[in-house]
């Protein structure tokens, strides 16, 4: 059991009069979290992969849902998104019955977002829950034990399950593609060609922290621009990548539509391309430290609530920063190298912005990953 961030703000919430939902991946260990939460209460657990369940919460009537509440004050409903008009539901036992807390899980926040935003606005806490963070890691087994592992980190990502299955990570991550990436995300969007998922999904992971081009894998998949930034943005929902889009505000000559994609787990792209070849015998070294550095401060940024705005930047004649980050009207640049080396910032960007430059190594990341 690994100590979440986001356990505290979410205990501090409970019986503030509003639903608690926790959305992210499978496996991210969102069931695990809400039961830790609970584990001192009496409490009701609902499972919705159950098909009872599902029969019992879709459109009951406030009397029907007094009989099944009985006399717990606190809920727990485990992948919500099965059940189709849930939110209306929600809202009922939100309204109707003051007195219970209620917290809900989902998966896919492309299908639960939709089913709970309108019928909950107002009345819920949101917090997403991502594959187990850098500090997280490190606070469970200790600094030295963390860095003895950062290599295989960066190859088999930081999916519970994964990290708790040492030697036996790639069946792991074989089912958990094969699981939640492809069957999930099929059964709850409306891609109707898998084998194009699984191109888009390639494609992405070759180019991985590099400028993605719409057109581009439009040609190279065989689909049009359309479908490609259609499937991205299920992918995105989904919990599966994230994208940085360019920062440009005064230079002339600054890309300004580009964006870079990344994945949420590096063990995750590392599947979809079947390659876990030692890190030494690697030619994408460099994009995997990038992915595991961009995708940890994601996690950070948003679990506390830092407010700062991701970028990368580059111009049309090719000086480029790897990371931008703006806070609080503050610019800093970043350059991530696995090794140290000397790095110097564009000058241009520097004074433009007033921005501080850091360059975050093998020696120094701890600093950025645990903000």
């Amino acid at each position: 059991m690994f100590d979440r961030t986001i356990e505290n703000t979410i205990k501090d919430k409970i019986n503030g009069g509003k639903a608690i939902l926790v959305v992210g991946a499978r496996q991210v260990g969102k069931t695990t979290l809400i039961n830790e939460i609970l584990k001192d209460k009496d409490y009701l657990f609902l499972d919705a992969d159950d098909p009872a369940t599902r029969n019992l919460l879709q459109s009951p009537t406030t009397e029907q849902i007094r009989t099944f509440l009985g006399d717990y004050k606190y809920i727990f409903l485990d992948e919500a998104q099965r059940i189709p008009g849930i939110g209306l539901t929600l809202k009922l036992i939100t309204d109707q019955f003051k007195n219970v807390q209620l917290f809900v899980s989902g998966s896919s926040s492309f299908d639960l977002g939709n089913e709970l935003n309108e019928p909950l606005t107002g009345r819920k806490w949101e917090y997403e829950l991502f594959p187990i963070s850098w500090e997280e890691y490190e606070n469970k087994i200790g600094l030295i034990k963390s860095e003895q592992q950062i290599e295989n980190r960066l190859l088999y990502g930081l999916y519970p399950e994964v990290i708790n299955n040492q030697g036996k990570e790639r069946e792991t991550l074989k089912n958990l593609v094969n699981s939640y990436l492809y069957r999930d995300i099929l059964a709850f969007s409306d891609i109707r060609k898998p084998e194009v998922l699984e191109k888009l999904l390639q494609a992405l992971a070759l180019q991985m922290g590099s400028e993605v081009n719409y057109n581009e894998i439009a040609q190279l998949i065989g689909i049009n621009k359309i479908t490609v930034q259609k499937y991205i943005d299920i992918l995105e929902k989904g919990y599966i990548v994230f994208r940085l889009n360019s920062f440009s505000r005064n230079i002339r000559n600054e890309i300004k539509q580009n964006r870079k994609i990344y994945f949420y787990d590096n063990g995750i792209r590392n599947m979809i391309i079947g390659n876990f070849s030692q890190l030494d015998l690697r030619v994408d070294k460099g994009a995997l430290w990038e992915n595991f550095l961009v995708s940890e401060r994601r996690k950070q940024n948003l679990y506390k609530d830092t407010f700062s705005k991701m970028y990368f930047w580059r111009t049309k004649q090719q000086q480029e920063i790897d990371f931008v980050e703006e806070n609080n009207g503050q610019i800093t640049g970043f350059e991530f190298k696995w090794n140290k080396k000397k790095t110097r910032f564009p000058k241009n960007f520097m004074e433009t912005y007033n921005a501080e430059g850091h360059v975050i190594d093998r020696n120094n990341f701890r600093e950025f990953v645990k903000i």
